[in-house]
């Protein structure tokens, strides 16, 4: 089959061969490597609180810096490592060390580009925001010793700075028209309010001093919670009231009226480099729209035999009407949906032998979505663990609005999240020892989402969706993934309306309208994210079916995806590279299969 994907232009320079050099293999490799450990403790330095993610403690009580002083600083770094690394000559270096080259020289440029066309400006999106994040700071910081205690309230005496500076960098957005626009930015400052509270203790910064771990001495206690009471009525409270003031005031009033990227300044160029970053490969919007109106028209054939298995009388519309307003596909408490998430994630555990040579260490578990993040949040997302295996993933599962979490999509939802999706993957990439950290800790939306999207079709392999209303539950998330290609390049290429999103979400699929509402606000405000899940899966089997036809009775499914996990998380002309040289040596000296 012939693939309908260009590789990216990185993957071309990845494979070239240049002219000889004078340096030796050994000298490229050792300037390479020396070139990632300098920039990933440049990015330490820079982000404390990714430092503290992946296990580097010595900065746990600073934040980093959003000032036009630092941001210019870390532009010029970037650019400062992209031409070291041109001076590096690849012809000698491994294979291995080419798509290490290729996917630092990705990050380096993807960061130029972001502070070149101001992504800072616009420092959240209808699903996630920097203060969001901030309030998870209670569950990803060690917190241990009394000397961890002090390091957090120490962190949280440096939010009114980021806060003030994040304030500025939207004002400067709003200035030249760098912001969301207006339509998806109705109750967003609800998220900021929740922090806004009338005694410490119930904030959730409070939470690390309600109960002590036995690492803290009991006459260190009270003066810890004395402090973090102040901290939090001083630095906290007073932060948030402010953010959720000019997000009332200022933002929201001054936003942009239109929803579509090439609204922004210079946004055709915008959301084309967009677009590279989300699925890594050259494509075009009008072509990757093409490509979503053909898996629609697909995916809409087999949702017709499944209401035609269930002798269903009445048009397919009528079909996801009944699927919507019946009581019988929704869980009546937040305990229901989330035992019923645990028992298909246990399930799921027992069979991943069968399918994977390899497993991850890091155990995960089952959590509600915060109440604060809710309302506005998709319906399950996977938290990655803290580095060195202190903490778990998360498959947070949204209990909120019950009405509006249909039984029938969560088989679908499970295994994307959490095994075989997301936490086999990241958990998996967080523990490969033959690459470098800037790698291991990264993350490619395409590879990543791809294989989400891909874990939920394996699960037909495993034995799931054996209820044909799960089944319609799966096909409906597939269908939600290719509406997503038409409904993305439509808002930022096309000129969508959000009503017009709406409407072909409604159409195609089986997600309940609030869902679907907080689903377009997310394509909106996200611009290309979305593309990642369809055109990744979409090679992932492409590449599966190519080594199955290549290796006939020789093909093993865990060979297969051990060669596409543990190579880490790479572009996917990098992915197809790696799967073609799994198919040669499968194969063998014979160089056919039986």
């Amino acid at each position: 089959m012939k693939s309908r994907f260009r590789h990216g232009a990185a993957l071309t320079v990845l494979l070239a061969v240049g002219a000889a050099t004078p340096f030796s293999a050994d000298d490229s490799a050792s300037k390479l490597h020396d070139l990632f450990d300098r920039e990933w403790k440049a990015r330490l330095e820079e982000s404390p609180q990714l430092a503290t993610a992946v296990g580097v403690n010595d900065a746990n009580g600073r934040l980093g810096s959003s000032s036009p002083e630092a941001l210019a600083r870390r532009d010029t770094k970037a650019r400062g490592f992209l031409s070291e690394l041109d001076g590096i000559p690849l012809d000698e270096l491994s294979e291995e060390d080419r798509i290490n080259a290729a996917i630092f020289r990705a990050q380096l440029e993807d960061r130029v580009a972001g502070y070149r066309f101001g992504t800072y400006q616009i420092p959240f999106n209808a699903d996630s925001s920097f203060w969001a994040g901030f309030a998870r700071m209670p569950f990803n910081t060690p917190l241990e010793t009394t000397k961890d205690h002090e390091d957090y309230l120490a962190r949280l005496n440096h939010w009114p700075r980021v806060v003030d500076e994040q304030i500025s960098n939207m004002r400067m957005g709003l200035e030249r028209g760098m912001t969301q626009p207006k339509v998806i930015l109705k109750g967003i400052e609800g998220s900021a309010a929740a922090h806004i509270v009338d005694e410490p203790e119930e904030s959730a910064f409070f939470a690390p001093f309600k109960r002590f771990p036995i690492g803290v001495p009991e006459e260190h206690r009270e003066r810890l919670v004395r402090s973090a009471r102040a901290t939090i009525a001083a630095a906290i409270v007073p932060s948030y009231r402010k953010l959720a003031t000019f997000l009332t005031d200022e933002y929201i009033p001054g936003a942009r009226d239109e929803l579509g990227a090439t609204s922004l300044p210079d946004g055709e160029a915008y959301y084309a480099q967009r677009i590279k970053h989300f699925t890594t490969l050259d494509l075009t919007a009008k072509e990757i729209h093409r490509i979503g109106l053909d898996e629609v028209a697909r995916i809409r054939g087999e949702m017709r035999a499944v209401i035609e298995q269930l002798e269903f009388e009445g048009t397919f519309e009528e079909f996801l009407t009944f699927l919507r307003t019946d009581p019988r596909f929704y869980p009546k408490t937040a305990e229901e949906l989330l035992r019923e998430a645990s028992y298909i994630s246990k399930k799921m555990d027992g069979k991943l032998p069968a399918l994977f040579k390899t497993l991850p260490r890091l155990p995960y578990t089952v959590e509600p979505v915060p109440d604060s993040i809710a309302p506005k949040y998709t319906g399950g997302r996977y938290v990655p663990g803290r580095a060195g295996g202190t903490q778990p993933g998360r498959y947070w599962v949204n209990t909120y609005a019950l009405e509006t979490r249909p039984l029938y999509n969560l088989e679908a939802l499970s295994l994307h999240e959490a095994v075989p999706g997301h936490h086999l993957q990241g958990a998996l990439n967080a523990e490969l020892e033959n690459v470098p950290d800037f790698r291991r800790y990264s993350y490619i939306s395409a590879f990543g989402e791809g294989w989400g999207l891909y874990s939920e079709w394996l699960g037909l392999e495993a034995g799931f969706y054996t209820d044909p209303y799960s089944n319609f539950g799966r096909l409906t998330y597939e269908m939600w993934r290719a509406c997503r290609l038409v409904v993305d390049t439509g808002i930022h290429a096309f000129g969508w309306s959000r009503q017009q999103v709406v409407d072909y979400l409604a159409a195609n699929t089986a997600l309940s309208l609030h869902e679907i509402n907080t689903e377009t606000d997310r394509y909106i405000s996200w611009p290309a994210q979305a593309l990642a899940y369809k055109i990744g899966e979409l090679k992932i089997r492409e590449l599966r079916r190519r080594a199955e036809e290549a290796l006939g009775a020789r093909f093993d499914v865990r060979e297969f995806h051990d060669a596409v996990l543990l190579s880490g998380s790479v572009p996917l002309g990098v992915l197809e590279r790696n799967i073609t040289r799994f198919i040669e040596r499968q194969k063998g000296p014979a160089g056919a299969a039986d």
